[in-house]
């Protein structure tokens, strides 16, 4: 995966979930889902600030200049650790998954339903 795009690194972790399974799993596909979403404005605000720069100037009505941050530093900040808290529930979903695939108890009507199962 070292020299893939963003889009093809997502498209191959789909796969390999098709492979375990857990590509059903709901929680698992709006997790996934708003991952990419985060991902995406990331790269947005990326942009924005590359374009701009980090520091932009605001005058006042005096003419008065002063120099601030650009206020898509503290928006790329937020959803950085909002993605990173969506990995970390991703992470805890597919691990989650794998205990219950090799425990080989009998499943939980509920989670029959959140996996996508409909046997």
């Amino acid at each position: 995966m070292k020299n893939m795009t963003l889009n093809q690194q997502a498209a191959e972790i789909l796969r390999i979930a098709e492979e375990s399974g857990v590509q059903s799993n709901f929680f698992f596909v709006t997790t996934f889902k708003r991952y990419m979403m985060q991902l995406n404005i990331l790269s947005e605000l990326q942009k924005c600030m590359e374009a701009d720069g980090v520091l932009v100037t605001k005058e006042y009505v005096k003419g008065r200049q002063n120099v601030y941050s650009h206020p898509a530093v503290s928006d790329y900040n937020r959803t950085t650790d909002s993605a990173n808290k969506t990995i970390t529930t991703l992470m805890k979903i597919l691990s989650g998954f794998d205990q219950k695939e090799d425990n080989g108890e009998e499943e939980d009507p509920l989670l029959k339903i959140i996996n996508g199962s409909d046997e």
